[in-house]
This record gives structure tokens, C-alpha cells and sequence, in this order.
């Protein structure tokens, strides 16, 4: 313990409650200090002996950005291992290597960006690999579990301080900054709010993040959400930080605000404590906040409520506490307890789709690996460089050896043929260093340019023998022999530099466009075209080079080769997280790349025991029908090579369950754009198609029994057990599921519901006693016509099984619940938003600061469904509340307008609302339908007793 002497400050004294040294240090900074602290990179207060703090460092499987560390398989795989326990050491393991990696380098931040909770509601969003599952229950199960990690068990101190992005509706990047999610109120309440909540309620996590998209009409970061649900959840302080350059956005790209200070005022209101913006420099925010300051808009108040919040998160990080913080001392780095750590999660997260018992491979079996990821170790945009490296290659060669492994990677091979004859050349560059891309650590990676000190491509009569890889959509890499890829600097001049595609704007792709009788090669990067000049080859607007590819060996040539010699051949398969569904880029088909089509039909056609082995960062629409097997992972991390290796052979017996449902077209997804899960039928929950694999799928080698249900309700909790059995002559895990369902609901309700799971081990004729409690609020549902959450009376099945669609055991219990009444219109009238069901309806901004209205979206007629409409004894007036011109009408249980409202005269604006009245006479409960035209906005329908 610190002991206090009379010269040490409050805000030093660790005998105080934090609330009062957060007082003292509030008091002792100077307004411009305070304001200097809401940046990103607040700065040192010397004469305080205050230090600089940064809030942000990524570490959504691993320490990223900052060079090596341990890399754990992506976030979907950690998803896919359905292990709360295994996730939290991976979360304890992380924290410890952020706090040893800080203590040699203190551009390594305490306050990490981690881990991310949107909900995996669309396969085809950029950033699937990011999230843990479609499922929120799953989804919070393992944040909890790794913000949990993240922060240490210590009472007092956390060893990092954990921050859930991206809050709120989060799933595309096309327009990600301008495009606003329509959420009604059920789907918020029931499915993307259920994210964040669980986890900040367990009292892990010291913030969120708003995501750059609008909900509604409103910019995230200026949610009014932020306050009337995020920090209703705990009476922690929490640090709200914005997501990178996300503040000049409500000014620069969405046009929300008309100045900067009037956006940023509105942002502090809101809840956002940290501006990320501009990098490093903090002038532009600053000068912003005292702008809003010098114009009433702030009050030093405001700045005081944010600056408490960070203060606070500092001081649970220990950083006023040097002498009593317990992670001070932290070295653990690189462990082999890591290392192994690494290796079980590569293993946990590997999903057997499908096997007609060709797996696990024999002992003696004479394998052919091929494909594009057969030799790769692929990283995404938020991994650590790697320390340790193993690819499914090299993993199969350790197990089974490497005299009975063949391998063809299935590139197709060409030279670019220029138009005087001559042929692009790679120039030797044998003196030049190893560099890895990454490898020194940088605090924004998006500024690190290509390399210079490599020799410019040229021309010759041979020219050099390249590795074309077609990603889909026609975007190519090419690689030189050395392994390097053919890489655009800062220059203009094309290098075989980069280890790897990759970077905020990837300068290693490129697109071969028809012209003439040839080709034109377009950088991707840049934009412009490859030319030949005398002082080497570039990339210019101008004198564009045309070029013949001239094949030297197709991909399935060399494919076809080495599978027919083989008694299995296992093809590899799936996606570079740098191209095409990333950041920044949606996916746009369900489909594997054309390229890699054809190398999976060149090895069956060759080798009938084929299997696909699929290394993505989401699902794909595959037909498993002429594969022996078929299995997923998510890029591995480290491990990634030895798990999978492990797997084929037979030492570990797959048990990974898909996260989220695989489906097999692209004919079954509905618009990237549309959030609705209810009313368009998305994710396990509402999906009534039929999948290609169901969210929790997953094979074994080894069966499994179920038997002996019981299920009882006691208090606010139902309480179910029952027995697993391996019925099987391996050693396997089995992941449980409990899924609940209203059997007879009077709304639409999910098909079948996550309540709870477990992963178990077990040998072969162990039996294991599983017991669940499900909370009877887990059945309850958000009843729009009350604005809150209601248990329906009735029955509901209880349903157990191997995964959403394998039910081993059902049962049914019937519960009391609260009936349903009907709309008090009368006293309540209608808010528009509350409607039970839509059609070519968008909801909107009622104001810049709160509450919601609908209008029709892209034009057409719009129509909303209220059920239940209470009219008591009668009512003999209606009115609305609109903005906009159009027309308003209300119709009762499908018959004649009971009232038509037109705004004839269009408002200022869309926040100038008038209130619009008729005569209307009718009585009783009615289904009331109300159809809008025009661009109009509808807040509110009153009533007139």
C-alpha cells in the first residue's frame, strides 16, 4: 500500500474512493487542459506530473498494429469454438502480453478496442471476421468472456481496460458512413442491443465505441441511445470513444451539422468522451470544443462530465497506483502457455461440415494438399505480426511427413508479354533485407507506405515467370519467384516488395482489362494504369501499356497432377482477408472465386477422395454433395497449420460449431441494407428457407447420446438438465445446445431461440449430468403496443440438441406470462416507430437529438400495421403529426379510410412538424393501417375522444 505523505495529492491517495480523487484531479486542471484531454492523444500534464494517455489499442485476437505477438485465430473462429472458458483465457493471455509489450514500448495502449459484439446478421458485410456470431445470446456469452480476461480478476485494477465496438446495427461498409440501419423497436431490443448489454452489465468493459452508420435517421455518435440504454446498464463511468475520423464525418460526409463545433457539441452531449480524429494531432478537436465553448454550445461542465470518465478509466488501470497496481510487473509474452493457448484455439475453432468417413485420414494415406491457402498463414487488418508461423503445408508435413505430402498451390503461371515483344522482369534484389510488412509496429498501420529500396520492375526479351492468383470480380495478385508480390510505392514504380498483400488501400491488386487485341493492367491501388518508361515500370495516367498474358501452367494442370497420384487430395481453399470482404469493402456473392472453382473440379475430377478445406473469413455457398468432407475454420492465427493437421489426422476430433448460418445461395439473403431480421426473415432465428449447414452445426468423430430431460420452473428461472453420452470410440466434445421457442405466439416470434450451451469432454461411454438455467426474461419479447418487455402466457418448447437444427430432446411447459391488452390509443395515440409490421417504411430522425418518425422509403407508398387499436367508447377526431408534403390515411382492418390528411404545403424542413386534423368517428378494437405517400415524415396519430 501507498503510504500517503503530506505532499501527495488526493488524486494520488489510494485510500480514497475513485469518485473522489477523479474530484480532486478534475479540480487541479486548467480548462484548456481538460479540453486538450478529449482527443485520442491526450497529452502530459508536467506540473501535475500527469502522463500522456491514448485511448485505443486494437486487440481483437491478439495485440495488433504495435509488431509480434501472439496471434489467435479470428474473432468469428474464437465464435465458432462456442467456449466461453477457452475465449476468457485467450482474453487473460492478450491482456498480459498488452501489458508486457507497454513495458518496453509505451506507444502500447491500456485501453484496448475490443472486442467487437456486431451481430454476424448478413454473411456478405466486409467484416464478418470481426464478430463473434449472428446469435446476441452467443454473441454476449464470449464477450463477456473475453472482456472479462481482458480486465484481470483484481477487484480494484484492470490489466487492460476493454471497449465493445461498434454501437449500433453495424453490418456493411458500402456507404458505411452515410447509410442509416432502420431498426424498429423489437428488432432493437430483442437482437441488437442484447449485444452490448449482457457484457457491460458483467462489469467488464469500460466503454463502447459508436460505429460510423447512422440508426434511424441519427449518426451513431450523436445517439441519444448512448444515454437512455448504454449508461443505464451500470453505474460504472464509462468512456465512450469515437471510431476514427467519425467526428468530421457528422459535418464532412454526412452533412448532419452545418459547422464542426456545432457537431462536436453535439457528440459530448450525446456521450462521446474521446475524439479519434485527425491522428495524432489534437489541434483541429480542441480548437473545435473551445469553438463550441466560445459559442454557448458547451458549457466547461460538459468538457468536466467527459474528462471524469477517462480520469476514471485511468486511475482503474492502476496508473496513479504505480506502487499498488498488481499488472505493473507484467512480463508474460510470447509463453509457451501462450503458444499452446494458441494452438487449443486453432484447434476448438475447426467446424467438420460434412464427412462420408473418409476422416480422419489414414495413418499410411498418400495426401495431396493444394489450393491457394494450402501454403498461407494469412492476417487480417487487426492481427499482430506473427512470431510463429504454421500453414496447413507445413502442418501436414510435421504429422504425417513430408514424403508422403505432395503439394501444388494452383497459381496460374504467366509472363506479360509487352507490345514491342518484350516481357515485364523482376530484377534480382538479392541484397535487399527480409522486411515484413507490420513487423515494427505502428500506432495507425494506414500510413505505412510500400517499399523503395527494392529495383523497379523493367523489361527484357525473357522477361520473369509470375504467380497469378484471381481473387473474384477479376481482382489479381501476381507474384514474383522470390515469393515477393509486384506492389505499388509512394513512387509510382512497380516492386516485387510486399510479403503479403495488404494495408488500409491494398497496393498489391491489380484488374486485367480487354483492349484491343491485349490487355491493359490496372492498379487497383491507384486507379491508373502499369506503363513501361526507360527508368522502369509504373503506374501513370497517362501512355497506359498493353499487354498479352502468356500462359506458361494453369492452376488445375498442376492441381490435376498432383491428385491423381494421391490416395486423398485436400483442396484449400477460401479467402485473403485483404481482398474483397474486408474493411472498407462488402462481399457481393456467396460464391468461391471462379479461379479456385476450377481447382476444386480439377481434383475431384482427378481424385474422387476429395476434400475441402475451407480457411475463410466467412461462409460460403459450396455444394458439399461430391466431396468425401468438408470443413471450416477461420484464419487460425499461428497455429493454424499443426490444428488443422491434428484434425485431418485424427488427434483431435473436430468439434467447432458454426456461429452463423451458411446458406446456400445468394437467392436466400436479403439487401445488405436491410435490418429488419424480423419482417425479412434473416439469421437462424427467422430464416424459414433451408440452409446449407444451420448456425450451431458441427460434426464428430464420435456420436453422441442425448437422454433424460427434465425441465422445471422455480422463481424467475427454468431450470433444465439432461444427458450427453459419447456413444462413440473416441475421445470428442460435444457442444449442447438449449433452444427455446413460443409455441403459439400472437407476434411473429424466432423459430427457435439460443438459450444456453456447453461445450463438454468426453471419453468414450462417459456420460455427463448437464444442467441449464435459462431466465424466464430469456422468452420475453418487446411488446411495442406497452414500450417495454413482456412474457407472453402460453406454452413454449424447450428444445435440445447437437445444433439450431439437429433436436435430440423436446418438451414443452406451459407458462402464466402477462396477457396482452390492447393499444390505449386514447390516452397514448400512436407513435409512428411502434408499429407491429411494415411495408416500404425507412424510420427517421425525429429531431437531431431524439425520438423517431417513419417516412416511405425510395419514393413509393408506404404502409404501417398497428394491431389491436383500442377506441374505447369512440373517438370523433384524428390527428398527426408530420413534416414534408404528402398524404396520410388511416384505415381500419382493411376496409375504407376511416381518414385521409394531406400536407399540401411542404414545411421548411424535415424537423418542422405540423399537426394536421380531420373528423372521424368510430369505435372498439381495430387493426389500424396507416398509408403514407409522398416525402413525408410521420412522428404521431392522435386521438379525439
Amino acid at each position: 500500500m501507498t503510504v500517503r505523505t503530506p505532499h501527495t495529492p488526493p488524486f494520488r491517495d489510494p485510500r480514497l474512493p475513485f469518485a473522489k480523487r477523479v474530484d480532486d484531479l478534475l479540480a487541479r486542471l486548467t480548462l484548456d487542459e481538460k479540453v486538450s484531454f478529449l482527443h485520442q492523444f491526450a497529452p502530459a500534464v508536467p506540473r501535475l506530473d500527469v502522463a500522456a494517455f491514448r485511448t485505443g489499442q486494437e486487440a481483437l485476437h491478439g495485440v495488433a498494429w504495435m509488431g509480434p505477438a501472439t496471434v489467435f485465430p479470428q474473432a468469428v473462429g474464437l465464435g465458432a469454438t462456442w467456449n466461453d472458458d477457452l475465449v476468457r483465457r485467450i482474453g487473460e493471455a492478450v491482456s498480459r502480453e498488452v501489458r508486457a509489450m507497454r513495458a518496453r514500448d509505451d506507444r502500447v495502449g491500456l485501453n484496448v478496442w475490443a472486442p467487437v459484439v456486431n451481430l454476424l446478421r448478413h454473411p456478405l458485410w466486409g467484416r464478418n471476421e470481426e464478430g463473434y456470431s449472428e446469435d446476441p445470446g452467443l454473441t454476449s456469452a464470449i464477450a463477456v468472456a473475453y472482456t472479462r480476461g481482458l480486465r484481470g480478476g483484481h477487484p480494484t485494477y484492470w490489466r487492460t481496460a476493454p471497449v465493445l465496438k461498434h454501437w449500433l446495427a453495424h453490418n456493411n461498409e458500402t456507404r458505411r458512413d452515410t447509410t442509416s440501419s432502420s431498426v424498429r423497436p423489437r428488432v432493437l431490443h430483442e437482437y441488437d442491443l442484447r449485444a452490448f448489454r449482457a457484457a457491460v452489465a458483467a462489469g467488464a468493459v469500460a466503454g463502447v465505441m459508436p460505429a460510423y452508420n447512422l440508426v434511424n435517421g441519427r449518426p451513431n455518435h450523436v445517439s441519444p441511445y448512448l444515454r437512455e440504454h448504454l449508461r443505464a446498464w451500470t453505474d460504472e463511468e464509462l468512456l465512450v470513444c469515437s471510431d476514427a475520423c467519425a467526428p468530421s464525418n457528422l459535418v464532412d460526409s454526412e452533412h448532419y451539422f452545418a459547422t464542426h463545433e456545432e457537431a462536436t457539441a453535439s457528440a459530448l452531449l450525446a456521450g462521446v468522451d474521446s475524439f479519434t480524429d485527425h491522428g495524432t494531432d489534437p489541434t483541429k478537436i480542441v480548437a473545435r470544443v473551445r469553438g463550441a465553448l466560445d459559442q454557448g454550445l458547451l458549457t466547461e461542465a460538459d468538457v468536466d462530465t467527459a474528462v471524469r470518465r477517462q480520469l476514471s478509466v485511468r486511475l482503474r488501470l492502476g496508473e496513479f497506483d504505480p506502487a499498488d497496481d498488481p499488472h505493473a510487473a507484467t512480463e508474460d509474452f510470447d509463453t509457451p502457455e501462450h503458444r499452446a493457448l494458441a494452438q487449443e484455439a486453432a484447434e476448438q475453432a475447426i467446424v467438420l461440415l460434412s464427412n462420408d468417413g473418409l476422416l480422419p485420414l489414414a495413418p499410411d494415406a498418400r495426401i495431396a494438399v493444394v489450393g491457394l491457402l494450402a501454403d498461407e498463414c494469412k492476417l487480417d487488418w487487426y492481427s499482430g505480426t506473427l512470431l510463429h508461423r504454421s500453414t496447413p503445408l507445413e502442418g501436414l508435413y510435421e504429422r504425417f511427413g513430408a514424403e508422403r505430402v505432395a503439394f501444388a498451390e494452383g497459381v496460374d503461371r504467366i509472363r506479360l508479354r509487352t507490345a514491342d515483344g518484350t516481357f515485364l522482369r523482376v530484377p534480382s534484389a538479392a541484397d535487399a533485407s527480409d522486411r515484413v510488412r507490420g513487423a515494427e509496429g505502428a500506432l495507425d498501420p494506414a500510413l505505412l507506405s510500400g517499399r523503395t529500396d527494392l529495383p523497379p520492375l523493367t523489361t527484357d526479351a525473357t522477361g520473369t515467370e509470375l504467380a497469378l492468383v484471381d481473387w473474384g470480380e477479376g481482382v489479381l495478385t501476381l507474384r514474383a519467384p522470390d515469393g515477393r508480390y509486384l506492389s505499388v510505392a509512394d513512387d509510382g514504380y512497380l516492386r516485387a516488395s510486399a510479403d503479403q498483400p495488404g494495408g488500409w488501400v491494398v497496393q498489391e491488386t491489380f484488374r486485367l482489362e480487354p483492349y484491343g487485341g491485349g490487355h491493359l493492367l490496372r492498379h487497383l491501388g491507384t486507379g491508373r494504369h502499369v506503363c513501361v518508361t526507360a527508368q522502369g515500370v509504373r503506374v501513370a495516367v497517362e501512355n497506359p501499356e498493353v499487354f498479352e498474358p502468356v500462359v506458361t501452367e494453369r492452376g488445375e494442370e498442376a492441381v490435376a497432377r498432383a491428385a491423381g497420384r494421391a490416395d486423398v487430395v485436400l483442396v484449400v481453399a477460401g479467402n485473403d482477408p485483404h481482398i474483397n470482404g474486408r474493411e472498407t469493402q462488402d462481399r457481393t456473392t456467396l460464391r468461391l472465386p471462379e479461379h479456385q472453382e476450377r481447382l476444386l473440379r480439377a481434383a475431384r475430377a482427378a481424385n474422387r477422395n476429395t476434400v475441402l478445406i475451407l480457411v475463410s473469413s466467412y461462409p460460403y455457398a459450396v455444394d458439399p454433395a461430391p466431396l468425401r468432407a468438408v470443413l471450416w475454420t477461420a484464419h487460425g492465427g499461428q497455429a493454424a497449420g499443426t490444428a488443422l493437421a491434428r484434425a485431418l489426422a485424427g488427434d483431435s476430433s473436430p468439434a467447432g460449431r458454426l456461429p452463423q448460418t451458411w446458406y446456400a445461395d445468394d437467392s436466400d439473403l436479403p439487401d445488405l441494407l436491410d435490418y429488419d431480421v424480423i419482417g425479412s426473415r434473416q439469421t437462424y432465428l427467422y430464416f424459414e428457407g433451408t440452409p446449407l449447414f444451420p448456425f450451431g452445426h458441427g460434426l464428430s468423430y464420435a456420436s453422441f447420446g442425448y437422454g433424460d430431460l427434465t425441465v422445471r420452473v422455480a422463481g424467475d428461472t427454468v431450470h433444465v438438465s439432461c444427458t450427453v453420452t459419447n456413444t462413440g470410440d473416441v475421445t470428442a466434445d460435444e457442444v449442447a445446445q438449449v433452444y427455446t421457442r413460443a409455441a403459439n405466439p400472437s407476434v411473429p416470434r424466432p423459430r427457435r431461440e439460443l438459450a444456453a450451451h456447453r461445450r463438454v469432454t468426453l471419453t468414450p461411454g462417459e456420460k455427463a449430468d448437464l444442467t441449464f438455467e435459462v431466465p424466464l426474461s430469456a422468452l420475453e419479447f418487446w411488446d411495442v403496443s406497452q414500450n417495454r418487455r413482456r412474457l407472453e402466457p402460453g406454452p413454449y418448447d424447450l428444445l435440445v440438441g447437437a445444433s439450431s437444427e439437429d433436436i435430440r430432446l423436446r418438451t414443452t411447459l406451459t407458462l402464466d406470462g402477462e396477457p396482452g391488452t390492447p393499444r390505449p390509443i386514447l390516452h397514448h395515440g400512436l407513435n409512428a416507430a411502434d408499429f407491429d409490421e411494415q411495408s416500404g417504411i425507412e424510420i427517421v430522425d425525429r429531431t437531431r437529438t431524439t425520438g423517431d418518425a417513419v417516412t416511405p422509403a425510395s419514393g413509393r407508398p408506404g404502409e404501417l400495421l398497428y394491431r389491436g387499436c383500442d377506441f374505447g367508447t369512440g373517438v370523433t377526431g384524428v390527428s398527426v403529426e408530420v413534416a414534408g408534403e404528402g398524404t396520410v390515411e388511416l384505415i381500419l382492418n382493411g376496409g375504407p379510410p376511416l381518414a385521409t390528411l394531406t400536407l399540401t404545403t411542404p414545411t421548411s424542413g424535415p424537423y418542422d412538424y405540423t399537426t394536421l386534423t380531420t373528423l372521424a368517428t368510430t369505435t372498439g378494437v381495430h387493426d389500424v393501417h396507416v398509408r403514407l405517400t409522398g416525402p413525408l415524415r410521420l412522428s404521431r396519430v392522435g386521438f379525439t375522444a
